[in-house]
């Protein structure tokens, strides 16, 4: 930027020769950004170009007193009228002939760099806050043009940064940045609340259907499900813990409800209970449409969340459920049922459960099972089964698998929870260990409490991953629960301890809570979705008939 020196000429706005040649030489009326018009520049009109160039070259090149100003902005306004050319010095002894925006037979033109001085600064002085005074013998007048451009663009740009602050500052200082951890349980338990509020509570499993058919016989109708807490035998029974205000304290935002059938029925009537449990969940979501909503896909989830309800799905326990028919494993999924566990404690003619006798895995017509339901994307849940059959499980499944409630063995080494080296094949797999609640899973004894179950999450997490730990806690099916988890409105006090772990941020709890389940039904999905692609056919193996007294010529 050139400066103005005591033996320079007088240059009130101190310009760089570019933008002031520039503004001399551009004919537009307006005053680009507070640094006036060609106007304010003007020297006397020249008619000969060699009159002008015997003239002193020494003389001003501008007059801004106030009389002086108001002659050439009546010239201008003639001027335009009569579309005749003035010549104009451009300080750099040429001379330029510019043409008017409005003239009728001419384009408007600026000066040959043609830089835009109109729009936007071009040179650091264009863009700066800061301003300087003209020495005293510039004119009141040039001073007040001089920093009229510089001070307006300066309140501008203050006016916008403090809008932006404010809207920036504002949401920052009434929500807190999760960045910044909460420091106590109170807090903790508000960070909960807000993520669940975003992000879907799911949980693997519940038994309330089974204590339905135990207790009301499957009658729904003189059922009122947010009053049986007060309400006998529910309210004296070890083995309740949901209704529905504990289940919107809980916060959850999806539920597998269990289709489960005792093993006693296999080669009986455990179709025939099955398809009446399916029935007695969907009239349950039914009744309660207020608050539940049956849901069959991932998106459903999500999407039923953000409206308020819970999320109900269905899950068959136990694959003598199927009565060793592929054609019933289909028609559960067209009623809803969205995963099944592979065996109770119980064997099948084609699994071997957790209390098996053998060393017995899948048999061919149980692969075929676990294909068939990577065809119609069912989840594979391998909760209580043998390991021998979850290892196998694992290796024959294309789509991720969950184990819907169950705990680490090496922390209780009951035969219902999850060896470490099957923790592995889960995370290589990409599937979900769903720790569960029962105190003989968890401590293997008849006590424990939420610290007990914190490390079973914490050991699945660290065997397995972050992204491998759920929860699924066997509500209403189990009897004795750990001290501070004693029914389903306890999650989120769960989540608020582990929150205190400096190891746990509010995104791993968010995949711990549901995210997890909610990314293998989505994988199972697409596994299914390729498969239809593909044009893979429904698989029409028939199972050996089991003879048995309830057995007709037909099976």
């Amino acid at each position: 930027m050139a400066g103005r020196g005591r033996s320079s000429p007088l240059d009130p706005l101190n310009l760089d020769p570019e933008l002031r040649s520039h503004i001399e030489s551009c004919p537009c009326p307006c005053d680009h950004m507070g640094y006036g018009n060609y106007l304010d520049y003007q020297i006397q009109q020249v008619y000969d170009r060699q009159e002008e160039t015997r003239s002193d070259q020494n003389a001003t090149s501008f007059d801004i007193s106030p009389h002086h100003h108001y002659h050439h902005h009546h010239r201008y306004q003639q001027h335009q009228r009569n579309h005749y050319h003035l010549q104009y010095y451009d300080g750099a002894q040429r001379y330029l002939y510019p043409t008017y925006r409005n003239h009728p037979h001419h384009s408007y033109a600026c000066d040959d760099q043609r830089r835009n001085f109109h729009n936007r600064p071009s040179s650091p002085l264009d863009s700066s806050c800061s301003c300087s005074i003209s020495e005293a013998d510039d004119s009141e007048d040039s001073d007040r043009n001089s920093l009229r451009g510089p001070w307006c663009l300066c309140f501008v740009v203050c006016v916008i940064i403090a809008t932006l602050g404010a809207g920036l500052g504002l949401p920052l200082a009434l929500n807190p940045s999760r960045s910044e951890p909460p420091r106590t349980s109170q807090e903790r338990l508000e960070a909960v609340y807000r993520l669940l509020k975003e992000a879907p509570l799911i949980d693997g499993h519940n038994d309330l259907p089974w204590n339905l058919r135990k207790f009301v016989h499957n009658k729904l109708l003189g059922l009122n499900l947010s009053s049986i807490a007060t309400e006998e035998p529910w309210s004296h029974s070890k083995w309740s813990h949901t209704d529905i205000p504990r289940l919107k304290a809980g916060m959850l935002g999806a539920q597998f409800w269990s289709a489960y059938v005792p093993c006693k029925a296999q080669h009986v009537d455990a179709v025939q209970i099955t398809l009446e449990q399916i029935d007695v969940i969907r009239r349950l979501v039914e009744l309660n449409s207020r608050h539940l909503a049956l849901v069959r896909t991932s998106g459903e989830i999500v999407r039923t969340h953000r409206a308020g309800k819970i999320a109900s799905l269905i899950g068959v326990e136990g694959g003598h459920s199927l009565g060793n028919s592929l054609a019933v494993l289909r028609t559960f999924y067209s009623l809803g049922v969205r995963y099944l566990t592979i065996t109770h404690s119980c064997d099948t003619p084609w699994a071997t459960g957790a209390n098996t006798l053998y060393d017995d895995g899948l048999a061919p017509f149980g692969y075929s099972v676990i294909k068939e339901m990577n065809r119609l994307g069912m989840i594979i849940d391998l909760s209580h089964t043998s390991v021998n059959t979850a290892k196998a499980a694992l290796n024959a499944s294309r789509a991720p698998v969950i184990f819907s409630h169950s705990c680490a063995y090496s922390l209780c080494n009951s035969s219902r929870n999850v060896p470490d080296d099957v923790l592995r094949m889960v995370a290589s797999n990409g599937g979900v260990v769903m720790v569960n609640f029962y105190t003989h899973l968890v401590s293997c004894n008849e006590t424990a409490t939420a610290k007990d179950v914190i490390k079973h999450i914490n050991h699945i997490r660290t065997v397995a991953g972050v992204g491998h730990v759920g929860l699924g806690a066997g509500y209403d099916g189990i009897n004795m629960t750990p001290v501070g988890l004693e029914d389903v409105s306890r999650y989120p006090h769960l989540l608020a301890e582990l929150l205190e772990d400096p190891d746990w941020s509010e995104d791993d709890i968010a995949l711990l809570a549901g995210g997890n389940i909610l990314r293998v039904f989505g994988k199972v999905e697409e596994v299914r979705d390729q498969w239809k692609l593909a044009a893979i056919l429904p698989i029409e193996e028939i199972h050996p008939p089991i003879q048995t007294v309830c057995s007709s010529i037909y099976s």
